[in-house]
């Protein structure tokens, strides 16, 4: 199973001069849909074929399914050394022509939202990434979010929904789930609350679209040193005791050992 966790940064697959410097974040996703922009196709191709990055550590993002580029797209990575497929626009049923592939389903428009329950259960999908701006869009709206003259904060209660239903989904699967970009890469405060909540909620990993958001997600989805002292006390606690057991006052049992050793996990190899 492929190991998803941390910061995910996007990399245009036609810029073959950007490819190697995302390889600083903790998985690449090579993009040939909406952050590629207009491409030479061939020469996209090409590097990604040429890119020299740990298949471990890379995605390729191709286009949808009703994109006249899809086909090439798919049998381009099926003849490549990569099997991790990034799939947008995902309405219901995956295409057949997948079938190998490991995928990444997007749940980014109202009909994934839809059928997220048959997606997500899909042998072919490994995991789950949501998209707030494109969902936006399809809806008809114009903000993802609450702006500065609107007395609420955060994601408006569509995108909020569909967060928590891509969380939820890919947990009752079995399988990872990917936490959305956070456009504005110049707030830093604001992405790493965000990322540090997406951790603490069950998220694998986050996306980041600039260089930049890569350490503040990873700070995010570390463990803070109380955190991690805690942790490492309730699993050595647990070893002592085959039931429930009291420490520093609170009852712990099963869910929180498991909770402890997921905060355990997350520390840097």
């Amino acid at each position: 199973m492929t190991q998803i966790s941390g910061a995910l940064l996007f990399a245009p697959a036609g810029r073959a001069e950007i490819i190697p410097k995302a390889a600083r974040a903790d998985m690449v996703i090579l993009d040939l849909e909406d952050g590629a922009g207009d491409i030479n196709r061939e020469t996209a191709y090409e590097n990604i074929i040429g890119s020299g990055l740990d298949p471990a550590r890379t995605i390729v993002r191709i286009v949808g399914p009703e994109s006249p580029h899809f086909a090439a797209d798919v049998a381009m990575v099926q003849a490549s050394q990569f099997n991790l497929v990034m799939l947008p626009k995902v309405q219901g049923d995956l295409p057949e022509e997948l079938t190998g592939l490991d995928i990444i389903a997007m749940i980014e428009t109202p009909a994934a939202v839809v059928n997220i329950a048959k997606i997500a259960s899909d042998p072919k999908v490994i995991g789950l990434f949501w998209g707030a701006e494109d969902l936006t869009t399809f809806m008809g709206g114009t903000y993802s979010r609450f702006q500065t003259d609107e007395p609420n904060a955060g994601y408006r209660d569509a995108i909020r929904l569909t967060r928590a239903l891509t969380l939820i989904h890919a947990a009752a699967n079995g399988k990872f789930a990917i936490d959305a970009i956070h456009a504005d890469f110049h707030d830093d405060e604001g992405l790493y609350v965000e990322a540090l909540d997406a951790a603490r909620s069950g998220f694998a990993a986050t996306a980041c679209i600039h260089p930049r958001q890569v350490d503040i997600v990873r700070r995010a989805y570390l463990p803070e040193s109380a955190q991690l002292e805690w942790a490492q006390r309730v699993v050595a606690a647990a070893a002592q005791h085959p039931g429930a057991f009291q420490l520093d006052g609170q009852m712990i049992d099963a869910p929180l050992v498991a909770q402890a050793e997921k905060i355990i996990s997350r520390q840097p190899a």
